[in-house]
């Protein structure tokens, strides 16, 4: 069979060379023997570093199907099954519906059919543990009905590893490494780009730069913890296990290393998986594609195939097999711009090696990957600013100073430097330049792309909330404000009365959330705003100011944009320092 590659290395070569690739890793097993693995181009193109079959490359999504089979594992040991409500079995995990708790299941989440959309920038950089990136599941809004179209959920992967540990009482990474890669034999494969670095024989993130072909390293992917979604970083050598595993349904040198009904459950028909290239080449390589858990199945050139594809910035990744025919291959690519490469290699192996003769795959990808890079330039180099001509910021800068949240992506942080704003999202930080009114861009900078941010102001005229186009969505940062110490609420406790007669109580809870209390009226939560003020959420126009004399509390101002009243403290009426548990607060 080998034979039948026939001119293969000279065909990469040149591919190598025409696309400009700076390296590309390919390996073929056939049954559980593997008949080829070698490196094309380096591994580091700047010090000419050979690829080779051990060099360890991350291999991104393709990390799902671990992470299903996994779970799979937990399914043969009675802990769950993959068609019941996930809930039943993982209570704490809430979705951002009632409807949706009641009917998402593990398969659901692994077959990306809760029509919920990717919220990627959750993971961006993330600094979030697989707890917090759990519990940010509730604040991702569907956007599809339930099951009616598959949308690529990274977040659904982490969720599940986190219910892996949950369930097992392990680390997703150690689960992994002692229910999967131990037992398949592939001792080379780690869990995070800190562990490939930490290896000398590690892939290096080259790419051409946008605007010419010049090859640069960029920054390596912000993955240094465990991602159940993509992180694991392996080798030509240990992969090419993998795939004779899989081939084998479970099977290793006659030993049975994963259950077969696991690997079958992952094969199941899910939902269409489009090819949204397809009408842009005018020809469609594969068809059928359709998802199962953690890969997807298809028809290449009458010949069912299973695969998954891996991509992160610079690195790119294609793991597939025909079951029937019981040939796999394994493809790493280093390179953005020739990342469609991952999946043509394959193409071609196939194509030469089942007598199919060679499609023209290949040309139609360089030629599209071509006219994009050009149509990109083109329309850089057209952008004209539509900013609207002299106007200024609404406020000083440094009122658009502080700490801004949104409940899925976590906190945004504005700074004032040398006269200019700058702002922080996790390990991205770039000035701010006025554009116009209250928006401020960023550079379109070529690593961390083009930021764009609104500042928008409440119905008192302060600056309060933040806006950025995030995941193909306005999601809204609001402002974090700088909370009084415990020491300093407690002192704000107690009653206050009007003139005219009426009271309220203001108490402390026991996490510190001060509340107020109208005589038989629910409890309403006092937020802070600066210093001693305080607001509502269901009052945004409402501002309550506590007055201190002589370093103690004396009043409650609390005024609207119509009228403004003092409440005195009245002392000894009620304890300072009053506690509550936490309670429900009133909607």
């Amino acid at each position: 069979m080998l034979s039948d590659l026939g001119d293969f290395d000279d065909y990469i070569n040149a591919q190598v060379h025409q696309w400009n690739a700076p390296g590309i890793g390919v390996s073929i097993v056939k049954d559980e023997e593997v008949i080829f693995t070698r490196g094309y181009g380096y591994r580091d193109h700047a010090n000419r570093l050979p690829f080779l079959s051990s060099t360890l490359f991350p291999i991104a999504s393709n990390t799902k199907l671990f992470t299903a089979i996994a779970a799979g594992i937990l399914v043969e040991k009675g802990a769950l099954t993959f068609d019941q409500p996930i809930r039943d079995v993982v209570p704490s995990l809430r979705f951002y519906d009632k409807s949706l708790d009641a009917a998402v299941t593990l398969r659901d989440m692994l077959g990306h059919r809760t029509g919920v959309p990717r919220y990627d920038m959750i993971l961006h950089r993330a600094e979030f543990s697989k707890k917090e990136l759990f519990d940010r599941i509730r604040f991702m809004k569907p956007v599809a009905p339930f099951r009616t179209k598959l949308i690529y959920n990274n977040m659904m992967y982490e969720a599940v590893g986190h219910i892996i540990e949950l369930l097992s009482g392990k680390s997703w990474d150690q689960f992994i490494r002692d229910e999967v890669l131990t037992p398949v034999g592939m001792p080379q494969t780690a869990f995070t780009i800190a562990d490939m670095l930490a290896h000398p024989n590690h892939a290096v993130p080259f790419t051409e730069r946008r605007d010419s072909e010049a090859l640069w390293q960029t920054p390596y992917p912000e993955l240094n913890w465990s991602s159940p979604a993509g992180s694991i970083v392996s080798s030509l050598d240990d992969m090419s296990r993998w795939v004779a595993m899989l081939m084998n349904n479970g099977m290793m040198a006659g030993k049975k290393v994963i259950p077969e009904q696991i690997l079958r459950a992952t094969l199941a028909p899910g939902l269409a998986f489009p090819d949204p290239l397809a009408d842009v080449l005018g020809f469609q390589p594969e068809i059928n594609s359709i998802y199962g858990m953690g890969r997807q199945t298809s028809s290449y050139r009458g010949h069912l195939l299973t695969s998954h594809g891996g991509d992160l910035r610079a690195f790119h990744s294609q793991v597939s097999y025909l079951p029937r025919e019981k040939l796999g291959v394994v493809v790493f690519v280093i390179g953005d711009h020739c990342s469609m490469l991952r999946n043509a290699v394959g193409y071609n192996v196939y194509d030469r090696l089942l007598g199919l003769g060679e499609s023209s795959s290949m040309e139609a990808l360089r030629e599209f990957h071509s006219k994009a890079k050009q149509n990109m330039r083109e329309s850089r180099e057209r952008v004209k600013p539509s900013a609207i001509p002299n106007t200024r910021p609404s406020h000083d800068l440094a009122d658009y100073v502080g700490r801004y949240e949104h409940p899925a992506y976590g906190k945004l942080y504005i700074s004032l430097k040398d006269s200019e704003l700058e702002f922080r999202f996790r390990q991205t930080k770039l000035p701010l330049h006025h554009y116009h009114y209250d928006r401020f861009d960023t550079d379109d900078d070529e690593a961390e792309g083009a930021w764009s941010m609104s500042f928008l102001t409440s119905p008192l005229g302060d600056i309060d909330r933040v806006s950025l186009w995030l995941d193909a969505t306005d999601a809204v940062f609001v402002r974090i404000p700088d909370a009084p110490s415990p020491s300093v609420l407690r002192q704000l406790t107690g009653t206050y009365q009007a003139a005219f007669g009426a009271k309220c109580t203001i108490k402390l809870r026991r996490d510190n959330q001060l509340m107020l209390h109208f005589p038989e009226a629910p409890a309403e939560v006092l937020t802070p705003f600066k210093e001693l003020q305080f607001r509502n959420p269901k009052w945004p126009q409402r501002t309550f100011e506590f007055v201190m004399e002589d370093g103690r509390v004396s009043a409650l101002r609390h005024w609207n944009s119509v009228a403004e009243f003092v409440l005195t403290r009245v002392e000894n009426a009620e304890s300072a320092d009053t506690m509550e548990d936490e309670e429900p607060i009133a909607d």
